[in-house]
């Protein structure tokens, strides 16, 4: 098919697609640097999970590369500790079977959901070993480790210390009686496995426990807290970190002020561990002290050697890793995690670093999210309450649906609630009614009435920007270009909420000027110079559509792209003239499909876990006892409508 598009620097996407090989960043150049949390390797996630760390962080590695800038995007599984150690006794299998059987389901599981890291590595490799211990050496080095013996609690029947989750016992504040040796699921608690009252070792609660000392090496966070509050308040500042992070920024007139709320540091921070009495981890490496003998057989903490998962798999997917992360000047550094994250990610593993000594790409922007919940409780996958892993993929929505849903309720600043009636509106009355309507009634008009070459006439935009001056349209271009800005800003500003509202604004836009210009057979007949202009003008705001849409919904904007029969445009910051007349489009086809309201339902009994049986067969019950009984008026639904968007009245359906 013939293709007649603009030529210009700047107008086509020229970054690599994540997972080629071998993105470096480029001196003097914005680099992008982007982690999301490492996910745990123990289970499988669930959609709070994927909206609060990978989605968002794609979606905004996804942005950088539609604006030609150089971007990595890293992930990996979070494989060492108690938590893996302990599944896996429950599995009956090694930790390290248990960690190659869930790296596997999330892997999948972003797959699946077109999240496109550029690698999906995971922790328990040589050369995440290496750099672990490494680190560790430096802060050996720097006078920043310390041995300190404490009481533990001790397995005399295992022989074994019981580090975190290989201990129960009571919560010595709440008194739930099954509290595990880090935290209370009752109170919330965090706890040191001595705490508890009358201690129960996991392998087998008959095990007689005592407290026994052990030695483990600390790092001195107090000695370093000066260095970290100084840096924290210098980078918060300049990479303006989400408000739910451990500072507060203050504003007076043009100034800016940062101040720290974080309760730990406000108290003052205290040493912390980083080696642990486990099998399933990173050895502890000698420092060439006479306190090495008490380190042997010990493992490094894995809230240690998480972190340094990111730089480990950044090594693992090219050796020239170091330029990213010893290059501060060059690398901007994005991290994307849940608000239980921010302290680890902002003081800690800061703390580890400045420690180290070494000229490391430290955190530039942090964006962090709240909880989503479901249906109005929480996500659970004991009782098989809610959507978890390849789940999403057994409703038969499709995953751009998933994803546009995910971040148009992204809990930015509060928690936010999953709805099986909302995300079905938010189906059929926005990506049906307005996105999807808007590209393919401007497709099958050019389709059926120019057999799908974009109309040619003397009075045609000339390629490149539109002007504002426009006799008929300066309105409609200036409105354009405003939303234009108005996405740049908030997507360099991670405000992927709004940036995804900004682009649903632009279709509704674009669908007001389709009224507004009475684009029908009529306007053809009696207008044909004028109906090429709006032809031209509707097709090429699509033809932006498909560059912003491209972080959110891959897919979709992969089969605009297949109907325009065009490439991959950048974001531009003004509506131009790309794809000209004479240009021929591909074959239209819908974009979405409605789903049945009904499915709501279904959808809560098949995810909502054993309540929602028991609520279904009490339903059932109920119904077949006052089957004599049924009123003629029609039961008021639960859950409330969500009517985003209105289509115009001359904007036919059927998408």
């Amino acid at each position: 098919m013939s293709q007649k598009i603009r030529s210009a620097d700047g107008i086509l996407q020229v970054i690599p697609l994540p997972g080629h090989p071998a993105i470096l960043p480029k001196a003097g150049e914005t680099n992008i640097l982007i982690t999301s949390a490492l996910p745990y390797c123990n289970n499988v996630p669930h959609l709070g999970n994927i909206i609060g760390s990978t989605l968002s962080a794609d979606v905004f590695s996804r942005y950088n590369r539609t604006r030609n800038r150089s971007t990595l995007y890293i992930c990996g599984t979070d494989e060492y500790g108690t938590a893996t150690e302990t599944q896996a006794l429950k599995e009956g299998i090694t930790p390290r079977e248990l960690c190659d059987k869930y790296h596997v389901l999330h892997k999948e599981t972003y797959e699946w959901f077109d999240i496109g890291f550029d690698y999906f590595g995971r922790t328990s490799t040589p050369l995440h070993t290496e750099i672990c211990q490494e680190t560790y050496k430096n802060l050996g080095k720097n006078g920043y480790l310390e041995p300190q013996s404490k009481e533990q609690t001790y397995c005399e029947d295992c022989g074994r210390f019981l580090a975190d989750r290989f201990v129960e016992g009571t919560c010595p504040h709440c008194g739930y009686e099954d509290a595990r040796g880090d935290q209370c699921d009752s109170c919330s608690r965090t706890l040191d496995a001595i705490e508890l009252i009358r201690p129960r070792c996991l392998v087998n609660k008959s095990h007689h426990v005592v407290p026994r000392s052990s030695t483990h090496m600390y790092v001195k966070l107090d000695t370093l807290q000066p260095q970290t509050e100084a840096w924290i308040k210098q980078a918060a500042k300049k990479g303006k970190w989400s408000a739910n992070s451990v500072v507060q920024t203050t504003h007076s007139g043009s100034n800016s002020d940062v101040e720290i709320i974080d309760a730990r540091m406000k108290g003052g921070l205290i040493p912390a561990p980083l080696t642990r009495d486990l099998v399933w981890g990173v050895p502890v490496p000698e420092l060439g002290r006479e306190d090495d003998a008490l380190m042997m057989e010990k493992v490094l903490y894995v809230w240690y050697d998480a972190p340094i998962g990111y730089p480990s798999i950044t090594a693992n997917y090219t050796p020239d890793w170091k330029k990213w992360w010893f290059n501060p000047k060059d690398v901007n550094l994005y991290q994307f995690m849940g608000k239980d994250n921010v302290y680890f990610h902002t003081v800690y593993f800061p703390s580890i670093q400045i420690g180290d000594g070494r000229d490391w790409t430290m955190l530039h922007h942090l964006s962090t999210t709240e909880y989503l919940n479901y249906e109005g409780g929480k996500f659970s996958k004991s009782r098989n309450r809610g959507v978890f892993g390849p789940q999403a993929r057994e409703t038969g929505i499709p995953a751009s649906v998933w994803r546009y849903y995910l971040l148009s309720t992204r809990p930015e600043s509060a928690d936010a609630m999953f709805s099986w009636a909302d995300c079905i509106a938010a189906n059929n009355n926005v990506l049906l009614n307005n996105f999807g309507n808007f590209v393919n009634r401007v497709l099958k008009f050019i389709s059926s009435q120019y057999q799908g070459i974009v109309p040619n006439n003397p009075d045609s935009d000339s390629p490149g920007p539109l002007s504002l001056n426009d006799p008929t349209d300066s309105v409609f271009i200036s409105q354009v270009n405003h939303l234009l800005q108005d996405y740049i800003l908030l997507m360099d500003s991670v405000k992927l909420r709004q940036g995804l509202q900004t682009i649903m604004s632009l279709s509704q836009l674009g669908n007001s000027y389709l009224q507004s210009s009475g684009l029908n057979k009529a306007l053809m007949s009696s207008d044909p110079t004028r109906t090429a202009q709006v032809l031209s003008r509707a097709l090429n705001l699509i033809y932006v559509l498909s560059a912003l849409v491209e972080p959110y919904m891959p897919a979709t904007a992969d089969a605009m792209l297949i109907q325009l029969n065009a490439p991959k445009r950048a974001v531009p910051e003004v509506l131009s003239t790309d794809i000209l007349a004479g240009h021929e489009i591909g074959k239209p086809a819908h974009l979405f499909k409605k789903i049945e309201e009904g499915m709501a339902e279904k959808f809560r009994e098949q995810f909502g876990g054993d309540e929602a049986k028991v609520v279904s067969t009490t339903k059932s019950a109920s119904a077949t006892g006052s089957s004599k009984s049924k009123s003629k008026s029609k039961s008021k639904k639960q859950d409330p409508p969500a009517p985003v968007y209105t289509a115009p009245s001359d904007v036919k359906g059927g998408e």
